[in-house]
């Protein structure tokens, strides 16, 4: 059985408008709420042994701050270009290219395609994963490349609004 952590990155800036959308920055509340995340997830013994993050500022941002949270090595976060802009599609490829030697990943990146994975995977009932938001899940399976509909459950869905710490 694996772990998969469904991260979407934390609140951005559109205070730049002169910026490409791959460039925005965390704002404050998500540079507040992604070191909340990941104490919370701390405090749940939540340890990935792998960390993927999309290449966009905002969600390599989120990666460091939450990775720093959960004692991961910061140059150990791995980056991966098909995740930014990415669809259902696109993110199962990722997945089925994780080795079998890892037991618990975390994958950072955007909605909708986030949320469509979390959909995929789980019958997960919400229509949204805001920003910071972390589903947990059981994977049911002994190897990654074998990610199919349905093969997961959802053992939690931490967000910062829940926290109350905003």
């Amino acid at each position: 059985m694996k772990k998969l952590y469904l991260v979407r990155h934390a609140k951005s800036t559109r205070e730049f408008s002169e910026l490409p959308d791959f460039e925005r920055p965390l704002n404050y509340r998500g540079r507040s709420d992604a070191p909340i995340m990941g104490e919370v997830l701390k405090e749940m013994n939540i340890s990935p042994d792998l960390i993927i993050s999309s290449p966009a500022t905002r969600a390599l941002a989120t990666a460091r701050l939450m990775a720093e949270h959960l004692n991961y090595p910061l140059n150990k976060i791995m980056v991966n270009e098909d995740i930014y802009e990415a669809w259902l599609d696109d993110l199962v490829e990722v997945l089925k290219t994780i080795g079998a030697n890892h037991i618990s990943v975390m994958l950072i990146g955007h909605n909708p395609g986030l949320q469509l994975l979390a959909e995929y995977i789980t019958e997960f009932p919400y229509d949204n994963i805001p920003t910071c938001g972390v589903l947990g899940l059981d994977i049911l399976l002994d190897n990654w490349k074998d990610i199919h509909k349905d093969c997961g459950r959802i053992l939690f869905f931490e967000v910062p609004r829940k926290e109350g710490k905003l």
